[in-house]
């Protein structure tokens, strides 16, 4: 153990917080082909606030570099690099591949590379492993090794880390999953679970998030038929929870870097070995149309009140894909922002975590700098950030006309301070 040299490939929520971890007790390289971020660390902050500017300066074997020869001296390399889908909602390795081929580049007899990223079952061996081979021109299992661990990052969440997050390990021989268990076991406080394969550790990831996807598929159709009955279902399901085995599952926009991904990984390698997921993909296609719902929902709320759709000022609260951080990967809030606009309605975005370049360089979103009293018809509370709900209903409501919808998708307010509820 005491000879490992680590690099950590890919320096986003996932990669700096194990790479600040174990750079606290060994020597660490990480590495990420955006200099900006690079430097950006270099200087002391991350700018996805999930590690603090002192727990960056603790971190005294760490070093930041977009510089492939720093990779050179390291012999296990770990990649926590995005595994996001394309338009056609595809799994998309590019990234996996591209790090893939840059360790390939100065891969070593005796070296692991261990991945974290969220894949489907066989994507290590059957896609990265090959590229590693190719590139590097040695053989797997004889010269090189292989591991899995399973990212487990909770964006925004202070309470669960990587240290306090039991991590599932895996290796290509029993001998190098010992290894990778044990290095994580160096800095888990949580505990390891050894799983036998790194296709098990791989599936058990991939599940993670499936699940809740599904779980909260169900909430929103629920939300969906009780809203048709005039039940809250926030009320159904406070009464519902009473009973000990009941799961506390709300309703909302599914987005982020897992739960709105991940199942779709899963549903390709199903359709890939010839099984068509049914309840896995219906459970998608719910969540991925509660953008255009709540839209409608807000639409019809005008139109009860008389007020004219086209051209309607509407304030959008939040964009990123959940409360109290930056993190705008896949945020399902720009599918409410989009549908408004399809029914002509003017949209104002309003969310103070976010940068705004990055929101419009990814969306295309001009986010104001913040919203003037009685400018608006309609208001829907996105995103559960703090600062919302420090605002209360009064200060929120005052945002609007004299007439106007307030639609909370979060409960951040009281049910009978708002119009609309999911």
């Amino acid at each position: 153990m005491d000879n490992l040299k680590l690099a950590v490939v890919g320096l986003g929520y996932v990669g700096l917080p194990l790479a600040v971890e174990f750079g606290k007790h060994r020597p660490v390289v990480g590495f990420d082909i955006n200099a900006r971020r690079i430097r950006a660390l270099q200087d002391g902050h991350d700018s996805t606030l999930e590690v603090s500017d002192q727990e960056l300066a603790e971190a005294a074997g760490l070093t930041f570099s977009a510089d492939t020869d720093d990779l050179k001296d390291c012999n296990v390399y770990i990649v926590t690099v995005p595994t996001p889908i394309d338009g056609h909602r595809q799994p998309d390795l590019t990234p996996l591949i591209r790090a893939s081929e840059t360790i390939g580049k100065t891969l070593k007899k005796g070296d692991i590379v261990v991945y974290e990223s969220t894949v489907y079952p066989g994507a290590t061996e059957e896609d990265c492993v090959p590229v590693l081979e190719r590139v590097s021109g040695l053989t797997f299992n004889q010269d090189f090794f292989a591991g899995y661990s399973p990212e487990r990052i909770n964006p925004g969440d202070k309470e669960h880390r990587v240290t306090t997050i039991k991590k599932v390990t895996a290796g290509s021989t029993p001998e190098v999953a010992d290894t990778v268990n044990d290095l994580y076991a160096s800095i888990v406080t949580a505990g390891t679970h050894k799983a036998s394969s790194i296709k098990v550790a791989e599936a058990a990831k991939v599940i993670e998030n499936t699940q809740r996807d599904l779980n909260i598929a169900l909430i929103n159709e629920l939300s969906m038929i009780f809203n048709r009955l005039d039940i809250d279902t926030q009320e159904v399901l406070e009464a519902a929870g009473t009973k000990w085995n009941f799961l506390p599952f709300r309703p909302g926009l599914v987005g982020g870097h897992c739960i709105g991904v991940d199942p779709y990984y899963l549903t390709h390698k199903a359709e890939a070995i010839g099984y068509h997921p049914q309840v896995i993909l219906s459970g998608r296609r719910i969540n991925d149309g509660m953008g255009r719902y709540v839209a409608s929902q807000m639409v019809k709320a005008l139109l009860a009140r008389c007020i004219q759709v086209n051209g309607a000022r509407v304030l959008v609260m939040g964009l990123t894909f959940k409360e109290n951080c930056p993190d705008l990967r896949n945020t399902r809030v720009v599918d409410v922002v989009n549908e408004l606009a399809e029914y002509n309605v003017r949209v104002d975005v309003y969310d103070p975590w976010i940068n705004p370049d990055e929101a419009h360089h990814e969306y295309g979103i001009q986010p104001i700098e913040a919203p003037r009293d009685g400018d608006y018809d309609g208001i829907v509370l996105a995103v559960g950030h703090r600062q919302f709900k420090d605002m209360g209903a009064d200060a929120i409501r005052r945002l609007g006309r004299d007439d106007h919808v307030l639609y909370d998708l979060k409960y951040i307010l009281p049910k009978e301070a708002v119009d609309l509820r999911l």
